[in-house]
């Protein structure tokens, strides 16, 4: 057994803590260099990269475009988190807290930034009405869901996530914490998915493309090579919603878009249009 650790009295940072992300992570705001970001022909620039929370707006922009909604057209620029893009100046202005996704809509005047992925998928929802239900019973229901993605996918990714396959060593007690509030996150949803198609019911809607991209992957084996020690073929009625949302034509361009790893049909490192897509 190691030593326990004993905090000092003040924190000092130390460069080199964190693992598989030493070299971006800091304790302090603002930009590091100075560099514009790139704007295309489209009203709506999205700068990201391919991870989860990237991944739930490609999804509903794509959705957008399937259901005919031209004006949500879009040039996706592929932000390279590991070296550093999010904390150059133009990146920065649009999201003062150099994490990916990030919006420009240039449709507006003066032009809108949109940062936090939640937020992005209400304002685009909104924008084209369209993915969020109507009802004021139905539409509540859709927020609870998306902002329970919101609190809950940190536990997933900086939690479960970091510890069992980023962290320089593997630890017994984080990796038991955290895959043990991921198994009851994953039966949370187990049980509303029993008596529902979708998070709102009927209705396929943002709070599915928020959730889909965290643990409709990791059911799928996907996320941290993790889906034998999390047993996720048990979640059956999770396994089955999934599965039914992975098949969508939209999903599959959404999830390749500013994706840089995997097989070479599931990247494509900038979208600028939908011929950019290889064939799905």
């Amino acid at each position: 057994m190691t030593d326990s650790y004993i905090p000092p009295k003040v924190w000092q940072w130390q460069q080199g803590n964190g693992g598989a992300f030493a070299s971006i992570n800091r304790p302090i705001a603002g930009p590091t260099h100075e560099k514009a970001l790139p704007r295309g022909q489209h009203a709506l620039q999205l700068y990201s990269m391919g991870t989860p929370n990237g991944v739930k707006v490609t999804i509903l922009l794509e959705e957008l475009l399937e259901a005919g909604i031209t004006a949500a057209d879009y040039d996706a620029w592929l932000i390279r988190i590991h070296e550093g893009d999010q904390f150059g100046s133009g990146f920065v202005a649009v999201n003062p807290n150099s994490k990916i996704p990030a919006l420009h809509d240039y449709s507006v005047t003066p032009p809108q930034r949109v940062f936090e992925s939640a937020s992005i998928l209400l304002y685009l929802a909104e924008k084209f009405n369209a993915f969020i239900p109507a009802a004021p019973a139905a539409r509540t229901e859709c927020f609870n869901w998306l902002f329970w993605q919101m609190g809950s996918a940190p536990l997933l990714g900086g939690g479960f996530g970091h510890f069992y396959a980023y962290a320089p060593e593997k630890y017994e007690y984080p990796i038991n914490r955290y895959a043990m509030e991921v198994k009851r996150q994953l039966d949370v949803l187990n049980r509303h998915l029993a008596d529902n198609q979708f998070m709102c019911g009927d209705d396929y809607s943002i709070a599915d493309m928020a959730i889909w991209p965290w643990y409709g992957v990791l059911v799928q084996g996907g996320l941290y090579e993790a889906a034998e020690f999390l047993d996720v073929q048990s979640y059956t009625h999770v396994r089955r919603w999934a599965d039914e949302i992975a098949v969508r034509p939209a999903v599959k361009r959404g999830r390749i878009v500013n994706r840089t790893w995997g097989e070479p049909h599931e990247q494509l490192a900038e979208r600028h249009s939908a011929a950019d897509f290889p064939p799905l």
